[in-house]
């Protein structure tokens, strides 16, 4: 119990991302991510580095044990990580691919890590698409559709292209800022299902055209 509370309490959390939302976030991320493509020019994967705010960071390591006071190392926080994979797969990983118009599926996540700096969780997973290809346009979208989890992506480095032929062009569209309208919204409009899909107001919107 003294490993797996911690998870359970992030899977929970997470898990009403899709249901229990209100009118606001509960939790905010920090986002980073890459567009991976094969040695063939073929969009393989993507990439994602998610900081959680220092509430939900504190929350979440409570519990775990560490042989440094205060140190987390990415051995100890390994439990921790899977149940995070483990609770995001349900949601589709808050990530929204099409190819050429198409919805694109991804497999399990690789290469997943948690990393703790400053107080803050770092969560680092690879998402390997289903069937590499090699779209002229690529569309992605990073929002958590009950809105319960908002995500901002870095100031400095929110995207980037690894990789991808020297032809592909990136473009990258941050949310517009609704908030007025999430004042609005009632708790009634949350308890009859009418925020199924209202984070899209908020996505966040990756393009890549390639010839």
């Amino acid at each position: 119990m003294k490993r797996s509370l911690p998870g359970l309490l992030l899977a929970v959390v997470l898990a009403l991302g899709a249901g229990e939302a209100q009118a606001h976030p509960h939790v905010w991320i920090t986002a980073s991510s890459q567009v991976i493509y094969a040695p063939d020019g073929a969009m393989s994967g993507v990439r994602h580095a998610w900081t959680f705010d220092d509430m939900f960071s504190t929350y979440a390591v409570q519990g775990i044990e560490t042989k440094v006071k205060g140190v987390y190392s990415r051995e100890e926080l390994a439990p921790l990580a899977q149940t995070n994979v483990e609770s995001l797969k349900e949601f589709d990983f808050f990530t929204f691919a099409r190819a050429d118009g198409k919805k694109e599926k991804f497999l399990e996540p690789v290469d997943y890590f948690l990393e703790h700096k400053d107080g803050a969780l770092t969560l680092h997973f690879t998402l390997p698409l289903k069937v590499p290809m090699k779209p002229k346009a690529l569309a992605l979208e990073v929002f958590d559709p009950a809105f319960f989890i908002d995500f901002k992506f870095d100031d400095k480095d929110p995207i980037r292209l690894v990789g991808a032929p020297a032809a592909c062009k990136l473009a990258f569209q941050r949310p517009n800022d609704g908030t007025a309208t999430a004042q609005k919204l009632t708790e009634d409009n949350f308890a009859s299902g009418d925020n199924s899909n209202y984070g899209a107001m908020f996505a966040n919107k990756i393009t890549v055209q390639c010839p």
